[in-house]
């Protein structure tokens, strides 16, 4: 089915947004959330939507930057895109982000064809998100891709009632080996967590196209992504 754009009203009254919707070709199954990075919705988070469509998922990526600046998207190969992004990412409300994503759960739960449960992925700030929707909404799974900031909201971890899978690059620029480690330290024996640790890899190792995109690890994470959502969602 062809993907289109759908609108969203804030939790908080405060306005609406867009998000990307791409759809199974049958029309039904389990809705996924796909959390941006902090480029926006971008050429790479709409190809995540559609190939999470062509494996018979409901995928919704939504406008988390449309407070400061509706429908941006971002070239993470164009330094002035970079800048900006940042600009974003240190404007970002987090409390308000995962507000937004309980709406959009919410909204994939309730569409036509859904099977009624409902996840989400992230990326990057998508990835640290992905790790608070577990902790703080009703999202019946979650999986982060080397996520940021991690390590500053692990006092949260004892919330998660559904579950949770988290990809962790080693040699990740923007996460630390202390970081990582007190990560593994405060999950590591969550009966709903999963960590795997991809060795040498860098952050955003599983973007295509990317400076430090890596093929095989990109493939081997993926797997165990889709192989998760199969066993949560359905």
């Amino acid at each position: 089915m062809p993907a289109k754009y759908i609108t969203l009203n804030a939790k908080d009254g405060s306005g609406s947004y867009t998000g990307y919707l791409a759809l199974p070709d049958s029309g039904t199954g389990p809705g996924v959330v796909v959390i941006q990075e902090i480029f926006g919705i971008n050429t790479p988070m709409r190809e995540i939507c559609d190939q999470l469509a062509n494996q018979g998922y409901m995928a919704l990526c939504p406008d988390f930057f449309w407070r400061q600046e509706p429908g941006i998207q971002l070239n993470d190969k164009i330094q002035k895109d970079w800048d900006r992004a940042f600009e974003l990412y240190q404007g970002f409300d987090v409390d308000k982000g995962i507000d937004d994503i309980q709406t959009a759960l919410s909204w994939l739960r309730k569409a036509d064809g859904s099977n009624g449960k409902a996840g989400v992925i992230g990326y990057c700030l998508g990835g640290f998100l992905a790790y608070l929707s577990a902790c703080r909404t009703d999202a019946d799974a979650a999986v982060g891709y080397y996520g940021v900031s991690i390590d500053s909201k692990l006092d949260e971890a004892d919330n998660i009632k559904g579950h949770l899978l988290l990809h962790v690059a080693t040699e990740d620029e923007f996460v630390d080996k202390a970081a990582q480690q007190a990560m593994h330290n405060a999950l590591d024996n969550h009966p709903h967590i999963t960590l795997h640790d991809y060795e040498g890899m860098n952050h955003a190792f599983a973007r295509p196209g990317g400076t430090h995109y890596d093929e095989k690890a990109a493939k081997k994470a993926n797997d165990r992504t889709l192989e998760f959502l199969k066993t949560r969602l359905g």
